[in-house]
């Protein structure tokens, strides 16, 4: 078992910057070999995909994250980030952590970004 806990949320006005961590804990093994995803979700809208960073450094971005967001790991392999430039209202939302090796996932229980002024 992971256990996964995001932190780093928080108010912040537009054009503001937030840093999230996600550190696991648990087993090491899972731990160094899944995947990491962000996700965001608004209550009453889908969940959507921010960024992932997966095995061999394969790092991708949702459209809207592309240029604003960064995803970055630690050298550990046991904690995530998420630098977040320049956000936009539209950023709000909780912002949950995956690990994923399957057939294993892990959720994080997530971490509230308000953006507003």
């Amino acid at each position: 078992q992971v256990q996964l806990v995001e932190s780093g949320g928080g108010l912040v006005q537009p054009g503001g910057s937030l840093r999230l961590s996600c550190t696991a804990s648990g087993d090491i093994y899972e731990i160094s070999a899944m995947d990491w995803y962000w996700y965001r979700q608004v209550p009453g809208k889908q969940r959507d995909l921010v960024a992932a960073f997966r095995q061999g450094f394969d790092i991708d971005y949702a459209d809207f994250a592309k240029g604003r967001f960064t995803i970055s790991r630690n050298n550990a392999g046991n904690t995530m980030y998420l630098q977040m430039n320049n956000l936009k209202p539209d950023d709000t939302a909780v912002y949950k952590c995956f690990g994923r090796h399957p057939p294993a996932q892990f959720w994080g229980q997530g971490t509230q970004v308000t953006v507003s002024s």
